[in-house]
């Protein structure tokens, strides 16, 4: 049996004597959450049916559309913004205003399966399984969200409570500029108390995540003197733009590898007499001789860290690296910070604390934290500045996600919605 399959018969038991510790409003909303299972998986299939790929802008705003009305419908106020300015569909925010504390809960639209991909529509693998483009990541996390909202509201705990939603439109492959991109997610943070981000994280039910590391993007170039490959190693020639590049990259290596949560890794490697990059930084083409002395280099990489002093001060390491020319070069490192960390802290610890308790009085299972070396890059990120308490990979549980293998356990889905409504009834308060 699947590892993921185990947890669901253990996590998706019935209410244990630990239901006595819920008060009347928590065990309304837990049994909402069961009352509309159906209607929540037959959301979640409409969704999953949908192509939304990141660039079929039509499909991303479909399935905004299908979510809008849903939150309209719980007494959100719904708008759309446009992503013209960032070069994608856009993002779907809702808001409703209440008395409490300000929640931020943070979904996203698309997916990874464009309008080519053959991965298109849901399959029903059994009564507890299926498979489809997003299931987890993350339409089910949006259905969940929607699913812990309509409790709160059937229990009549949403009235006084201050929720925005926003749901971006561009999570799998960001628009540019990303401060344009997620100007309306990190607007949206200012006066939050804490966010939940509802991706599928490890896909293990008994995890969350507390910590995440950024992603920046790094390109080296190096540049040395043409030349014959016989003068190579002389005063008028130097060492060439490989040999330089060559070093640079050897020093990473020797200097930082060995650093706890810090990842990098080159690319894409460009050399020669001649090369072309493409503006993607993904492609490109190159020309030289064996007996010609390389003229430049082109070198393009990934970095992941676990906090913004982390990427400060590896950042700096490596530009004193670059700095160091072999004779006859010169070399350049710019970053692109595409997705920023998000640091573990005491307030992310609490949040995590409140999840493990919401599960336990539930009759679940405990919860812990994943590993940061496990859980990538999300648009929670962007707000981990803003907001003193954050939370992600609470969403629908499964495996195999960005594949054509994407699945999820459909036990869970009310699970995960429980836990949900509990958690932002109790910060409501």
């Amino acid at each position: 049996m699947p590892r993921f399959r185990t947890f669901a018969l253990l996590l998706a038991l019935p209410l244990s004597a630990n239901a006595q510790t819920l008060t009347p409003t928590e065990r309304a909303v837990v049994a909402s959450v069961d009352a509309h299972r159906a209607e929540s998986l037959a959301l979640l299939r409409r969704l999953v049916d949908i192509n939304s790929g990141t660039h079929n802008f039509a499909g991303v705003r479909q399935v905004g559309d299908v979510l809008r009305a849903r939150l309209d419908a719980l007494g959100f106020t719904t708008r759309w913004v446009d992503g013209a300015a960032f070069g994608r569909a856009g993002h779907l925010v809702a808001e409703h205003r209440g008395t409490g504390p300000k929640l931020l809960l943070i979904g996203h639209l698309d997916t990874v399966f464009e309008r080519d991909s053959p991965f298109q529509k849901w399959e029903q693998l059994d009564d507890s399984t299926a498979r489809g483009p997003g299931i987890i990541d993350m339409k089910g996390g949006d259905v969940i969200m929607v699913a812990a909202l309509t409790a709160l509201h059937d229990a009549g705990a949403l009235g006084g409570m201050n929720v925005t939603v926003v749901m971006n439109g561009d999570e799998e492959e960001a628009g540019a500029p990303t401060s344009v991109a997620r100007r309306a997610l990190t607007d949206a943070a200012k006066g939050a108390v804490a966010a939940i981000g509802f991706e599928d994280g490890a896909g293990d039910p008994r995890s969350a995540v507390t910590s995440r590391r950024g992603a920046t993007d790094w390109t080296l170039r190096t540049t040395g003197i043409a030349g014959h490959a016989s003068q190579i190693f002389g005063k008028e020639i130097g060492a060439g733009a490989t040999f330089e590049a060559a070093r640079i990259l050897d020093a990473f290596y020797t200097s930082l590898s060995h650093e706890k949560l810090l990842a990098f890794s080159p690319g894409l490697v460009l050399g020669g007499s001649a090369l072309t990059l493409d503006s993607t930084g993904t492609a490109g083409s190159a020309s030289g001789k064996r007996n010609v002395v390389s003229r430049e280099v082109v070198v393009t990489g990934d970095m992941r860290t676990i906090s913004p002093e982390q990427l400060a001060r590896v950042q700096r390491a490596m530009r004193a690296i670059v700095a160091r020319h072999l004779p006859g070069t010169s070399a350049t490192i710019d970053f692109d910070n595409a997705y920023p960390p998000m640091a573990p802290s005491a307030g992310n610890a609490r949040l995590l604390a409140m999840y493990d308790r919401a599960s336990r009085d539930i009759g679940s299972y405990p919860m812990t934290a994943v590993d940061p070396a496990r859980a990538g890059a999300a648009d929670i990120a962007f707000v981990a500045a803003l907001v003193p308490m954050k939370i992600d990979g609470v969403g629908l549980s499964g495996h195999d996600d960005h594949s054509d293998k994407e699945t999820a356990d459909l036990r869970m889905l009310p699970v995960q919605a429980k836990r949900a409504a509990l958690v932002m009834l109790r910060l409501g308060r």
